[in-house]
């Protein structure tokens, strides 16, 4: 039981580590986490089937609510914060502010999502999670889900 660990009772094979940051940096910038040169979007949020140059499979990633919780945690708390600095040196009125910040909130948040959400992806290669170890999840194989 050389390449086994055991995790509550089961046993599991041991896998190489993966480089979190680079998996991180690569799916920040829209490439596969794996090779670093494929695309790992179709569209703006639709992921690739799999990557075209390395063939590592990212349909089963599982980014869900992550990427935008991550962005309006990250974006609410500049604009607030901006918001807050500029209130007592601006005299301004309500719908002047709402001139300002909606329209940099809005675009903070498109600007940010699509890497945020293939650093998720990254992050999920790298740990192995969500199918990228060659295995399903152990909720899948306890729910019986496919």
């Amino acid at each position: 039981m050389a390449n086994q660990e055991t995790y509550s009772g089961r046993s599991a094979p041991v896998r190489q580590p993966r480089d979190l940051w680079r998996a991180l940096t690569k799916g920040w910038l829209g490439r596969c986490p794996h090779c670093g040169s494929g695309k790992l979007f179709g569209g703006f949020l639709k992921s690739v089937h799999s990557c075209e140059s390395c063939g590592e499979e990212m349909h089963h990633h599982r980014a869900d609510d992550l990427p935008p919780y991550l962005v309006i945690f990250v974006v609410g708390h500049i604009v607030v914060a901006g918001y807050l600095l500029a209130e007592p040196y601006l005299d301004w009125n309500s719908w002047q502010h709402l001139a300002l910040w909606v329209p940099i909130t809005l675009a903070m948040g498109l600007a940010m999502m699509q890497p945020v959400k293939g650093a998720v992806i990254g992050l999920q290669w790298a740990n192995y999670m969500h199918g990228f170890g060659g295995q399903e999840d152990d909720a899948v194989e306890i729910f019986g889900g496919k």
